[in-house]
């Protein structure tokens, strides 16, 4: 095929900047006769006809409407690129394709300005056009664009990292080779600026403690760096804000109950009466410090929140991940779970009475409810909020989907599930104490409600001040076990603010 088309649009392009000259309803013209010129050249010289045919429109219309090649294009399959060499300034060179000298089959760096990434075959676009997208971000140049053009059927190229390095060690000059141009590529392109080493150089050579030595060195032990962080605190302001919040509450307490008798508080015992009942060796209304039946109690309550709140965990963790994962298992789960989480736990009390025959099975049953509600949905918002991309990356490394749930949906979640278990905890408590009122023997609300029965005001205080001393310890435990689960979101975080 050796006649030339009639090409009168075509003709009046050489350069993009010329294409997007026409008019909107020009364009379906100028792509007929694009395809036609292309017919014309591959059949004068060969080559792969269908994957240009196949994004003519494509090539017309990203050229059109990008600023290329101030924009620039990435494509994927070398082969889909003879309409975008014949609009880019090489349509007088387009049939001396595939010989000696001539236009390169594929895009090629070297050959054109519009032409940023030497594709070939597939699978090396999307990395290419990350690449431009990051590069463009730190050299502070949000409006240049990268477009990843995939549109050959090819799977997204996946690296076996076990197997990459069973070829390196099977030639031990070659893969030394390799890791050294690699090496040499991550020290001369990956560098830290040099201002910021001056900074760490400065901090390096600030004078240290000697804990501060021992840790820097790695020969802290655990315990050794659990008191460090302890004596850290205490230099810190925060322990003294804590008492001078406290001395505020109990200052305004005794002032509105004892001095100046306000209408509401007159009648409410105050801090003298409470602490002398709670400290009394022999205590007026039969309930302090030194009372055995007094950490029974505490007891009782304490081994009641553990069973529920690891109930909660184990099923409301368990729930949350699938919910947020498995799109389909939510739209049958959520609809419920989001219709029984409003009600109260005090609605739930005579059901709660009539599924268990035993007092203590209710009263667990009731204090697990309201638990396992904030878990499951916090777990649920922990997934969801993931970036997708996390996963998408994995699954172009190989891993399966157990792989991703396991090393990216779990971990990724864990922020808001351990946030979820500190609003778990104390919910837990809420829900403990109306359990106690209706149906428990033993307990902290137990003692709130036989005492409000009894008219014993101050025993009421005490059980109060107990129950939210408790519950700030199993919080305060729930928030510690996260921070150690999670160092490395701290590191993350860190690694983040650099």
């Amino acid at each position: 095929m050796t006649d030339r088309p009639s090409t009168p649009l075509l003709d009046t392009v050489d350069v993009p900047a010329d294409l997007r000259k026409l008019k909107p309803e020009d364009l379906r013209q100028f792509a007929d006769e694009l395809r036609a010129e292309m017919i014309s050249a591959v059949g004068t010289t060969g080559g792969h006809l269908g994957s240009g045919l196949g994004v003519v429109e494509l090539t017309t219309a990203l050229h059109y409407v990008f600023d290329t090649p101030r924009d620039q294009i990435v494509w994927d399959v070398g082969h889909q690129c003879y309409p975008h060499k014949i609009i880019t300034g090489r349509r007088d060179r387009i049939r001396t394709l595939r010989t000696g000298g001539g236009l390169s089959g594929f895009t090629k760096r070297s050959e054109s300005e519009y032409d940023p990434f030497g594709a070939a075959h597939s699978s090396t676009s999307i990395s290419a056009a990350l690449g431009f997208a990051i590069a463009n971000k730190l050299k502070d140049q949000p409006g240049r664009l990268a477009t990843a053009t995939t549109l050959q059927h090819a799977e997204v190229a996946r690296i076996n990292g076990e197997e990459l390095m069973r070829l390196l060690s099977a030639d031990p000059g070659a893969g030394q080779a390799v890791m050294n141009s690699f090496a040499t590529l991550i020290n001369t392109q990956y560098t830290v600026p040099e201002t910021r080493v001056r900074v760490r150089e400065v901090v390096r050579a600030a004078p240290a403690s000697a804990s501060e030595k021992k840790l820097a060195s790695g020969e802290m032990g655990s315990l050794q760096l659990n008191l460090y962080r302890i004596s850290l605190w205490l230099k810190s302001p925060k322990p003294y804000l804590m008492l001078v919040g406290f001395a505020m509450f109990l200052g305004l307490w005794y002032y509105a109950s004892e001095v100046w008798k306000l209408p509401r508080f007159k009648e409410m015992p105050g801090p003298t009466v409470v602490f002398k009942e709670w400290f009394n060796p022999d205590p007026v209304y039969g309930l302090s410090v030194y009372e055995p039946e007094y950490y029974k109690h505490i007891w009782h309550s304490v081994r009641r929140v553990a069973k529920a709140f690891f109930l909660a965990t184990v099923l409301g963790v368990s729930l949350g991940l699938f919910l947020g994962w498995s799109k389909k298992f939510r739209e049958y789960i959520f609809p419920v779970f989001e219709t029984l989480r409003p009600i109260p736990i005090l609605a739930w009390v005579p059901l709660a009475i009539l599924m268990f025959t035993l007092t203590e099975s209710s009263v667990i049953f009731l204090t697990f409810l309201a638990s396992f509600f904030a878990t499951a949905l916090n777990t649920m918002l922990g997934v969801q909020s993931i970036d997708e991309s996390y996963t998408r990356a994995a699954a172009c490394l190989g891993a399966n989907k157990w792989q991703v749930f396991r090393q990216i949906i779990i971990p990724g979640s864990l922020p808001f599930v351990f946030t979820g278990l500190q609003i778990s905890v104390g919910v837990a408590w809420f829900s403990l104490v109306a359990a106690e009122m209706v149906s428990g023997q033993y307990g902290l609300g137990y003692v709130i409600n036989t005492a409000y029965t009894d008219v014993k005001y101050p025993t009421i205080v005490i059980g109060m001040i107990t129950l939210g001393a408790v519950g700030y310890s199993t919080s305060a435990l729930v928030r510690i076990l996260g921070d150690h689960l999670m160092q490395w979101r701290v590191r993350e975080l860190a690694l983040g603010a650099q």
